[in-house]
C-alpha cells in the first residue's frame, strides 16, 4: 500500500516549500510504482493561495479529512493568523491516534501552539522566524538545522531543504540508493544533511576569508541581548582591540562597534516584524539602554520609527519566504 501524506496549505503558505517537499515523492512513484500518494488540504475546503499569489485546489477540509496517517502544515507569513481552536482540537486529535505531525517553514508555529510541540522534541523552521519562535515558545528546542526528523514529528525550514527532508525519509523508507536516484534527477550535486546550517557561512555572507574576523562576527550574532564591550570582543578572539579595529576597517570598511549595532537593529527588526513583542521588550533583547535610544538609532538606519514600521495587523510570527 502506498505511504499517505496529507499537506495542510494556510493562506499565505511558501510554495517552494510545498512543492519541494511534493517532487521527491512523484519522482519516487516514478521509479518504483505507488510508494507514495498525497493530499491537499485547506482550511475550509476552499482553494488557498500561495505567498506568490499562485492559488491550489484543495481535496478537503481539514476537519474532513479521513484516515491521515503524516499530516505537514505548510506555513508563510503569520502562520498564527490561522490558527484556531478547531485546528487546534484536530492536530490534538491526529496526535493521540499517533499521527506523525510535521511542519514545513513556519508549520512548526502551528503545532506549537496547539501545545504539540514536547521539550524533548528538537523542530526547525525557516531561519528568519526563529527569534520569533524561541521568544514565543521557550520551552521548545529550535534548531537552525535544515530539517528534524523526531519521534512523532518532523520538521523543516522550508524552500530546497524540503527537498533533503523528503529524500531522508524516503532513504530511511525504501533505501539510499533511490534517494540517490532522485537526487539525480533534480541535478542535486549532493544530498545535504539534516545539520546542515540554513542561511550562508558568515564568510561567504560578508565576503570575508579571515578566520578571526568571522570569528568575532560569530561572538557578536551569539551576543545580542548583552553586548560585548569592544575590548571584550578583542580578547575573544585573542587581539588587541587595536587589531580588531583594523580588521574591520581593512576587510569591511566599518568600525566593530557600529557593524555590531546594525546586527542588532537588523535582529530588532526580525522580532519587530515577526512577534508581539513590545517595542520594550525588543529595545532589551537586543541589547539597547533605552527606548529612547533604540529609537533613535532604529530610525538612522532604517527612515523610519519602530512603531511605524511595525506591520498592521500582524500576528507576531511572520517571515520572509524563498
Amino acid at each position: 500500500m502506498p505511504q499517505d501524506i496529507s499537506f495542510l496549505l494556510l493562506p499565505g503558505f511558501s510554495a517552494l516549500g510545498f512543492m519541494s517537499a511534493i517532487e521527491p515523492l512523484r519522482v519516487a512513484n516514478r521509479f518504483r510504482e505507488n510508494l507514495y500518494r498525497w493530499h491537499i488540504l485547506s482550511v475550509d475546503g476552499a482553494p488557498v493561495a500561495a505567498s506568490n499569489g499562485i492559488s491550489l485546489n484543495a481535496e478537503a477540509a481539514f476537519a474532513d479529512a479521513d484516515d491521515v496517517q503524516t499530516v505537514f502544515v505548510v506555513a508563510g507569513f503569520e502562520p498564527l493568523a490561522c490558527y484556531s481552536r478547531a485546528l487546534g482540537d484536530w492536530l490534538k486529535r491526529l496526535d493521540r491516534a499517533n499521527v506523525t505531525l510535521g511542519g514545513i517553514d513556519t508549520g512548526a508555529f502551528i503545532l506549537a501552539e496547539a501545545g504539540l510541540l514536547r521539550p524533548t522534541d528538537s523542530v526547525t523552521l525557516h531561519w528568519e522566524a526563529l527569534s520569533a519562535f524561541r521568544e514565543r515558545y521557550p520551552s521548545v528546542e529550535a534548531s537552525g538545522d535544515l530539517f528534524e526528523i523526531g519521534e512523532g514529528r518532523i520538521t523543516c525550514a522550508g524552500g530546497t531543504a524540503s527537498i533533503d527532508m523528503m529524500l531522508d525519509l524516503i532513504a530511511l523508507s525504501h533505501g539510499a540508493a533511490l534517494a540517490s536516484a532522485i537526487s539525480e534527477q533534480f541535478v542535486l550535486s549532493r544530498i545535504r544533511q539534516r545539520s546542515d546550517h540554513q542561511r550562508m557561512e558568515i564568510a561567504a555572507r560578508y565576503g570575508v576569508h579571515n578566520p578571526r574576523l568571522i570569528q568575532v562576527i560569530g561572538v557578536m550574532e551569539q551576543n545580542m541581548e548583552e553586548p560585548l564591550a569592544p575590548a571584550d570582543l578583542a580578547q575573544a578572539i585573542g587581539v588587541t582591540r587595536r587589531q580588531l579595529e583594523r580588521l574591520f576597517c581593512s576587510l569591511l570598511k566599518d568600525t566593530p562597534t557600529h557593524f555590531y549595532l546594525q546586527l542588532r537593529l537588523d535582529r530588532a527588526r526580525e522580532l519587530l516584524r515577526q512577534t508581539d513583542m513590545s517595542i520594550t521588550a525588543i529595545c532589551v533583547a537586543c541589547g539597547f539602554e533605552s527606548p529612547s535610544h533604540f529609537s533613535r538609532t532604529y530610525r538612522a538606519r532604517f527612515g523610519m520609527s519602530p512603531r511605524r514600521d511595525r506591520s498592521p495587523g500582524s500576528s507576531g510570527a511572520g517571515a520572509q519566504q524563498l
